[in-house]
């Protein structure tokens, strides 16, 4: 069934279906710029609130950033971010392939059918000129028919009259037939037009309009078939991201799982562990031994003063006070009264008469200065270049990293070096190729820069060795410039340096790998088990997965490492509190 056979009287019908058809179209494509837009405006949020909570980092959040909890929402805010990218992806397809495409294809339909309107109406307009030609022939010859029999009635009538002359009869008879004839010519006139207007009309019913009723249903049922591919696209734009979508959210889950609140206490631990010992057990004071009482600092009836109480950390920093402490009864130092005169003797001129007033006094002479020494450890300690600032423990972190950045630097103008010497060589036998005198000062630039870095390296090293290190920058310092032996530095004049600066700390460092290589010999003190996994990316460490069994080669001293042994001959430092260790009696 088709429009032209069902639909041949329907053409206002057909035109405004066609119509119809087109604004929804036009509807359909509104809608999908409308859901782009909402697409893009949400992905933009997406990515203005992954940038604000991604900030820049501070040093803070850089020793969170070892966090499993810290770098997971790192993580998840990343993943946010490609995520956001996913229904950019979104909004950029549909309207690529839905919007921008059925807007074009609208614009041809349109054409199409315009065109297709035009056929149609100026067929009607030729039926209905040939319909006015067949009207105009039959007016014409009713009109001619009538005159005829009025001609003809007449001439009879004059024939009949006997007072008329033969004249009059003669000359009605001929204009009878005259009328007879034109009537007659209209009348074959009016059934060639009526033929005619039958051949046009049977062809405009059967065959113009059909034909373009036909070409209007093709069209109509191809702008359908359009829209329901876009329909399709609609659905398919977001299927064809959504495996990268769930990857994201993959992502995320993954993010959060990867949280290990056991590996971030022992994170907080490294970071921030002190080193100090927990103070000690204060002395007794017995006051009741006030007289005759001993003069040895041992006694317990010694007084002490504020400085006294402090300790063997009396030149130590008080790092579990962070503010401002409320004086404790216990913190003020006891009172001794002093000795009484001999029997008989003359009153101290220290007691008086009035001991109320001397107790007071010596109160106030001994609280002053302890509460000024409780406002200095408020403040925050001065920065100092060796970070003595700092607790034990994390001066020797910060010394071994400043250490590790210096032999990196270090490492780097020694190559340039190397390099400057290379092409100075090439300079001296291809002199066309540039002056080696240009390269005098890049060159003596370079051996200074090694002289301080090697100075700054000599100093960091004694510092670290000063706070207990282990010295894994001096193996590094060891097998890197000890290897770079070879290496000539050239002097500022551009001459190579046919012998070596003697260093005195080579020998130091000799001596520090033959004692390493010794401690490599000695047997396992004890074993352990792992506990935990360990990456073992800094120098010097060793990698472990839980419920590794390892050698312990050497017992923690301290510093929370103890240095272990593989079966195969590797050997490190592994975090104490990361193993089981069982030491061998």
């Amino acid at each position: 069934m088709d429009w032209g056979t069902e639909l041949w009287d329907q053409c206002d019908i057909i035109e405004k279906h066609t119509q119809s058809g087109l604004e929804l179209v036009e509807k359909y494509v509104k809608f999908v710029k409308e859901r782009t837009e909402i697409e893009q405006n949400y992905a933009k949020q997406l990515r203005n609130i992954s940038k604000k909570y991604n900030v820049k980092r501070s040093s803070k959040d850089e020793q969170d950033c070892r966090l499993s909890s810290y770098q997971a929402f790192l993580d998840i805010l990343n993943e946010m971010n490609d995520y956001a990218g996913q229904r950019e992806l979104i909004a950029e397809n549909m309207m690529m392939n839905i919007c921008i495409d059925l807007t074009k294809y609208l614009q041809e339909i349109k054409l199409e059918r315009k065109t297709y309107l035009m056929e149609a109406k100026k067929a009607q307009q030729n039926l209905e000129s040939t319909y006015k030609q067949l009207d105009s022939s039959k007016k014409r010859f009713e009109r001619e028919w009538r005159e005829a029999e009025r001609a003809a009635q007449y001439a009879e009538k004059t024939d009949q009259d006997i007072n008329a002359t033969k004249a009059d009869v003669e000359k009605a008879k001929q204009q009878a037939h005259m009328r007879a004839h034109v009537a007659e010519e209209c009348k074959n006139d009016y059934a060639a037009q009526l033929q005619k207007y039958n051949k046009e009309q049977q062809h405009f019913y059967f065959n113009d309009m059909p034909l373009i009723f036909n070409k209007l249903q093709d069209l109509d049922e191809r702008r359908v078939r359009k829209l329901a591919q876009g329909y399709n696209l609609f659905s398919d734009t977001e299927k064809h991201v959504m495996p990268i979508i769930g990857k994201c959210l993959e992502g995320i889950t993954k993010a959060g799982t990867s949280v290990n609140e056991r590996n971030d206490s022992m994170v907080v631990i490294e970071q921030n562990k002190s080193g100090f010992e927990r103070p000690g057990d204060l002395d007794f004071e017995d006051f009741s031994q006030g007289i005759n009482r001993a003069s040895s600092e041992t006694s317990l009836s010694t007084p002490k003063g504020p400085m006294d109480l402090l300790g063997k950390n009396r030149g130590k920093n008080f790092w579990l006070f962070s503010k401002r402490s409320k004086l404790s009864p216990s913190s003020f130092p006891p009172f001794s009264p002093p000795a009484p005169s001999p029997a008989n003797g003359p009153p101290s001129p220290k007691f008086g008469r009035d001991t109320l007033s001397y107790c007071l006094k010596e109160i106030n002479k001994t609280v002053k200065p302890r509460i000024s020494s409780f406002r200095t450890l408020r403040r925050s300690p001065t920065v100092t270049e060796d970070f003595t600032h700092l607790p034990p423990e994390q001066r020797r972190k910060r010394l071994q990293h400043k250490l590790d950045e210096i032999v990196k630097e270090l490492q780097k103008e020694v190559d340039q070096s190397e390099a400057l010497g290379k092409m100075k060589d090439v300079y001296e036998k291809n002199p066309q190729m540039g002056d080696p005198a240009s390269l005098a000062s890049q060159i003596t630039q370079t051996s200074q820069n090694i002289e301080r870095l090697r100075a700054e390296l000599n100093k960091y090293e004694a510092w670290l060795a000063e706070a207990g290190g282990r010295g894994d920058t001096l193996r590094l310092r060891a097998f890197a410039f000890n290897n770079n032996g070879s290496h000539d530095i050239h002097s500022p004049d551009g001459a190579h340096s046919d012998e070596s600066t003697p260093d005195t700390s080579q020998a130091i460092y000799a001596e520090f790998d033959d004692d390493f290589e010794d401690e490599e010999l000695a047997a396992p003190i004890g074993t352990c088990t792992a506990m935990y996994n360990f990456p073992g990316a800094s120098e010097g460490t060793i990698s472990m997965q839980e419920g590794e069994e390892l050698e312990v080669v050497e017992g923690d001293k301290g510093d929370g490492w103890t240095r272990v042994r593989r079966k195969n001959g590797d050997e490190g430092y592994i975090p104490t509190s990361y193993a089981t260790i069982t030491l061998s009696k």
